[in-house]
């Protein structure tokens, strides 16, 4: 199982996480993979220094794949999630009252999926 982070929007209007799993499937050699998810492109993205952004939704429904730096997002019950390399974020609040994020030296992926 691969650990993830899922943003979304609850029935109150508001974002909030949780944490979920992805199920890998039987291992072959040194390697377990999970099933193929449809993406619609990928995106490299690179945002330099300490930067907080407005209250916004997610764009699109997308991962998020944190390469370096740091990403912190704020929800609305003020719960925050530091994310630092390695770590993946699954976007899908993109209705409500959406997150706030900050920033430093991130390197991110982000792969739309719809």
């Amino acid at each position: 199982m691969k650990k993830i982070i899922h943003l979304y929007t609850g029935n109150d209007g508001e974002s909030h996480f949780e944490d979920i799993e992805i199920p890998l499937k039987e291992k072959i050699g040194n390697r377990q993979e999970s099933k193929p998810l449809d993406a619609k492109s990928i995106i490299f993205r690179e945002s330099e220094g300490k930067k907080t952004s407005a209250r916004h939704n997610a764009p699109r429904r997308q991962f998020l794949i944190i390469l370096g730096g740091e990403l912190e997002i704020e929800v609305g019950d003020g719960t925050k999630r530091r994310l630092v390399t390695g770590d993946v974020l699954l976007a899908e609040d993109t209705t409500g009252r959406g997150h706030v994020s900050r920033t430093v030296d991130r390197k991110a992926v982000v792969v739309p999926l719809d």
